[in-house]
């Protein structure tokens, strides 16, 4: 018994010993390692723990001038997950073997130098740094020079990494209602187990990206406009005046030859004559496919709108596709690859077969910018159909709208196809306009074609109340600009969407069937679907289409210039999720 607890205490006093002294050389007292790749040296276990700890890197010589070690030094928002790293290999050094880089290492040092291709800032990952420190390191194999670059490539990894996977900024900053949580890795564990070693960085990379058509498309028109931007910048173009009124076919503009070059630019013109100031039909059609790309109207007619557009600088258009791939990255898997997605500031919703291939695409209403009605950017699931439904006035809606003409007209709510219901959903005949203000008693809409939510609604149960559906007032879909609503979408073909909807689930709903059920059938019919469908309502100023034409829309409720000011700025990005809500307020939208 005395031998059994002096072997207890023995043992608890050498693991003690081991632990505090940490590994001072490879052969010493060593703990469990954790990570998968291959076994490195631990001599300078001491100096790179006490950079972690520290969490800032010693300052490096750059141009003769004391410099901080990183481009952005505070890496406190990585220093758990950095420590984490080492821990878990017993503070080996991870990016040099014989005290030279490895392949892996130089590997991501080329993607740093290329991170503007996928959107992101290279001087957030040091690429300008590197080629100093490599050199540096050829020549200084002390320990501090060897640490020191351990971690900074360790932080920069992991940096890019967590980027390309789930985005910059938390989509909560923005009140964006996108959860990135079930996206994270283990980043210790992932860069210590699949980078370090890593014997094809960019298969890597591109298995951390989103598995997305969209997204891939998306990074090879941003690669052409990095090129577009490029030749811009060298040939110092001068904008193109602006015009009084439009300009048609047969008119007079004083720029021709410049208009032409600038359509040739992004290709949509190929060819043509450049003649001193006549705007012909060959400048009218490439005027015409310009405009179809920016959402204009297509009148080939060269307006001031146009020539704004036209005048925004490559720069500016490169921003847009870094900003749609960054919101790319946030979707979580299952809505990566939606069945359903409305772009807000393109006033689109696309429906994508089971293979991810584009099934139709429709124009839609979204929420008013004034007014504090913009629609909110989140993810859900579709799980049931009403047709023929009611309307269910807001209480706000009804108190701004219709008690100032109840107060004028005792019977102006029934004049309207409005009824009035207590509580209990029964439907009553003595009420007052001080009641309905005051949300004592419900105002819904009752169904029919003239119903403000027309024959269908498609439900996706949300804590904004927001949702898809028809509409009566099917002129507004002829405007270029369609933010008209409280909130909800309004879409161009609802019967065509419920048949494309229905017909997902495998019964026997065709398009006839749809229309019977929106014209003739019964009120509030609720139809479930067996299978839930992946919906996003999205935020993206440009998209490339199936022809590869590269579209771009204005940044109508001015979230691209929220995010611009937030990268401008920096790591460390905002991470701390904040309470996502909708900007329309919750129940008054339609």
């Amino acid at each position: 018994m005395v031998f059994r607890k002096m072997m207890k205490v023995s043992l608890r006093t050498v693991a003690a010993v081991c632990a505090l002294t940490l590994l001072v050389t490879a052969d010493g007292c060593r703990r469990h390692r954790k990570s998968k790749s291959a076994p490195n040296t631990t001599k300078y276990a001491e100096n790179v723990q006490k950079i972690v700890e520290k969490r800032m890197l010693p300052k490096e010589m750059l141009d003769a001038k004391e410099n901080p070690n990183l481009r952005w030094p505070d890496f406190s928002d990585y220093q758990p997950i950095v420590a984490q790293f080492y821990d878990d290999r017993n503070y080996e050094v991870a990016w040099t073997r014989d005290d030279a880089p490895t392949a892996s290492t130089l590997a991501f040092i080329k993607a740093f130098q290329g991170a503007s291709e996928k959107g992101l800032i290279p001087e957030d990952y040091d690429a300008s740094r590197w080629a100093a420190r490599l050199q540096k390191l050829n020549s200084d194999k002390s320990a501090d020079t060897i640490s020191a670059f351990d971690v900074a490539m360790t932080v920069n990894v992991m940096r890019y990494i967590s980027d390309l996977r789930i985005g910059r900024v938390n989509p909560s900053h923005f009140n964006f209602d996108i959860n990135v949580e079930d996206k994270k890795y283990d980043l210790a564990e992932f860069v210590s187990d699949n980078a370090v070693d890593a014997t094809d960085v960019p298969g890597l990379i591109a298995k951390v990206e989103p598995d997305s058509e969209q997204y891939r498309k998306s990074e090879a028109a941003l690669a052409h406009y990095l090129e577009l931007m490029a030749q811009q910048e060298q040939a110092s173009v001068e904008p193109l005046p602006m015009v009084e009124k439009a300009v048609s076919v047969g008119g007079s503009y004083p720029e021709a030859t410049a208009l032409l070059a600038r359509l040739q630019l992004e290709g949509d013109m190929e060819g043509g004559s450049p003649k001193t100031n006549v705007f012909d039909k060959e400048l009218s059609d490439g005027v015409k496919h310009y405009q179809e790309r920016h959402g204009f109207e297509t009148d080939g007619k060269l307006t001031p709108q146009t020539i704004k557009s036209l005048n925004v600088p490559m720069t500016e258009r490169v921003l847009q596709l870094q900003n749609s791939l960054e919101r790319w990255r946030w979707l979580p898997d299952p809505y990566v690859n939606p069945r359903l997605l409305v772009n807000l500031p393109e006033f689109i919703l696309r429906g994508f077969d089971a293979d991810h291939k584009l099934g139709f695409r429709m124009k839609v209403v979204v929420g008013k910018v004034m007014g504090q009605h913009q629609t909110p950017v989140f993810t859900h699931m579709m799980k049931y159909l009403v047709f023929r439904p009611y309307w269910n006035v807001p209480v706000d809606i009804a108190r701004k709208e219709l008690v100032p003409h109840m107060a004028a007209n005792q019977g102006y709510l029934a004049s309207k196809n409005f009824e009035v219901t207590d509580s209990k959903g029964n439907v009553l005949t003595n009420y007052s306009a001080k009641q309905v203000a005051q949300g004592g008693v419900m105002v819904r809409e009752k169904p029919g074609p003239k119903n403000s939510l027309g024959l269908v609604k498609f439900i996706f149960p949300n804590q904004y109340d927001i949702y898809l559906h028809s509409t009566p007032a099917v002129s507004l879909f002829d405007r270029s600009r369609r933010d008209f609503s409280h909130g909800c979408i309004r879409v161009q073909k609802p019967d065509d969407l419920a048949a494309w909807v229905l017909a997902t689930q495998g019964g026997d709903w065709d398009l006839q069937k749809v229309q019977a059920a929106m014209n003739s059938g019964p009120d509030n019919r609720t139809v479930s679907l067996k299978t839930p469908l992946p919906i996003v309502i999205f935020y993206a100023t440009a998209w490339v289409e199936e022809d590869g034409d590269v579209h771009f829309f204005d940044d109508i409720y001015g979230y691209d210039a929220e995010m611009d000011k937030v990268l401008a700025k920096g790591p460390p990005y905002p991470i701390k999720p904040e309470p996502a809500g909708s900007k329309a307020k919750a129940g008054d939208t339609l």
